[in-house]
């Protein structure tokens, strides 16, 4: 699938430049097809290098976080993502 504004929600914006933001993004891609460059190029002008996503994949459910690595040119890269444990064991 592709990137969908629908899925954004800000959870902090840096209002100073000296911090990230902070973003939720859910989608039923997995967190192989999100962390590929260029999957986040429609936010090229919000997203900044160390912006924080929290990346929901409804269709699992599981969570990830990754981080802007590089944005230049209109092309968005992010890290792989680290897995957030969603287990339930009662």
């Amino acid at each position: 699938m592709a990137y969908s504004n629908t899925g954004l929600n800000t959870v902090a914006a840096s209002k100073r430049g000296n911090a990230p933001s902070i973003y939720t993004y859910t989608s039923a891609d997995a967190i192989a097809t999100v962390n590929t460059s260029g999957y986040f190029n429609d936010l090229s002008d919000t997203l900044a290098v160390g912006d924080i996503i929290f990346v929901h994949d409804s269709a699992t459910p599981t969570m990830s976080i990754v981080v802007v690595l590089s944005n230049a040119s209109g092309v968005v890269d992010v890290s792989d993502g680290t897995a957030v444990s969603v287990a339930d064991a009662d």
